[in-house]
């Protein structure tokens, strides 16, 4: 199972979200599982009961921060597959270079 998710703290006292989102971050990062962060969502790749774990944790460290909390969630579910947070991109680029 491959997740996006983006987690960010509402309201509160600034506009900046990058040091709440930095904690959510990093709870990923500890959760040994597979990820890669950009600059709209973090991924994660791993069974279903270990990803949703994590992405509670992650939200749960911006709740901490924050008096409401926005989570967004897209989920890939393919059973069978794993190591699919790079192959599907490979598989892209080597479409690209057939172009």
């Amino acid at each position: 199972m491959l997740i996006a998710f983006s987690v960010s703290p509402l309201g509160g006292e600034s506009d900046s979200v990058a040091k709440a989102v930095a904690e959510a971050v990093r709870v990923v990062r500890e959760s040994g599982l597979p990820n890669e962060t950009n600059a709209m969502f973090t991924l994660i790749e791993g069974d279903w009961d270990e990803v949703m774990a994590v992405v509670k944790q992650a939200t749960e460290a911006v709740q901490a921060t924050a008096p409401r909390v926005s989570l967004v969630l897209k989920a890939d579910i393919r059973p069978g597959f794993t190591g699919q947070l790079t192959a599907k991109v490979d598989r892209v680029e080597a479409h690209l270079k057939d172009l």
